[in-house]
């Protein structure tokens, strides 16, 4: 374990949080970061430029792109400039640096080199949304973009469709119908959610209800900066303690015509259970798999 005094010789990384709307909620050390820094590495430049019009200061450090196409590529050159003293602001287009948008990296590589990284904290959408959506926020995971494939976003909700906290997903505002879609198949049509788009600015809008009805109301179209919030799965106590009857679900489904795979996610989705739950109950009562039924089927 290593903790390094700052000295004013060395290098640090400032990773700035910018506003997720207004201007004006930008926090005060924000300007004064910007208009220090040796480097400013932003995402958008464009963006980088007129927020330092809004905020009213002038640069007087090099201003660089670092954005997922070529954060790889320029990543070793900024922990040179870190090595050699320089003060690195990093800003993205809004919000945190590295909370699904470029950072991680360059943080990652910044604390090999053993270079000093603090932040400016700053507007959060993710908290904004939460608290705005008037579900449970005392427990909560964020779970970014999901997928953009329909098979790989069916598998990602599969394995939440039990999670208990409420959960947070940022989404484009041209996918937000199919992933509200695909929300209501995985966790249900009546789980209660909150669609949040535009968050501080002038449009600012907060729909909240079920999947099913979102969805339905995201296909008239929908503009702007989108994060969701969903509630949480409540699991049934009487079927959640009792394997038998997560099997008698299992066979009955089966007896139906489902494969046994796709009968153990149906009843993991409608009891709120993680699928590694009713595989168990299903494969470990009787403790021999059908023949051919591998594990990773399930």
């Amino acid at each position: 374990m290593r903790c390094m005094a700052q000295d004013s010789d060395e290098g640090v990384l400032v990773l700035a949080g910018t506003p997720i709307g207004r201007p004006d909620d930008a926090p005060p050390r924000l300007a004064a970061e910007l208009a220090a820094a040796d480097v400013v590495a932003a995402e958008d430049t464009r963006r980088l430029h007129r927020l330092v019009s809004d905020l009213g200061i002038e640069l007087s450090g090099a201003v660089v792109s670092y954005f997922e196409g070529n954060e790889a590529a320029r990543t070793p050159g900024l922990v040179e400039r870190l090595l050699d003293g320089d003060r690195v602001v990093l800003a993205t287009d809004a919000g945190m640096p590295s909370v699904s948008d470029p950072g991680y990296r360059l943080v990652a590589a910044a604390v090999e080199a053993g270079v000093r990284v603090t932040a400016v904290p700053g507007p959060s959408a993710v908290l904004t949304a939460l608290a705005l959506s008037g579900l449970p926020v005392d427990r909560f995971c964020f779970e970014g973009f999901l997928p953009r494939k329909a098979g790989e976003r069916g598998r990602r909700l599969a394995d939440l469709a039990g999670e208990q906290r409420t959960l947070v997903f940022f989404e484009a505002p041209h996918r937000t119908e199919a992933t509200l879609r695909a929300l209501a198949e995985a966790f249900g049509d009546d789980r209660p959610a909150a669609v949040c788009r535009e968050l501080t600015k002038t449009y600012e809008e907060v729909v909240r209800g079920p999947l099913a009805e979102l969805a339905d109301w995201a296909g008239g179209g929908v503009r702007g900066e989108v994060t969701l919030v969903v509630s949480g799965a409540v699991p049934t106590a009487s079927v959640a303690d009792d394997p038998a009857s997560l099997r008698a679900a299992v066979a009955a489904r089966e007896q139906a015509g489902e494969r046994r795979k796709d009968a153990i996610l149906a009843v993991a989705r409608a009891a709120g259970l993680p699928k590694r739950v009713v595989y168990d109950a299903v494969h470990k009562s009787a403790g021999a798999d059908e023949p051919g039924e591998a594990e990773g089927d399930a």
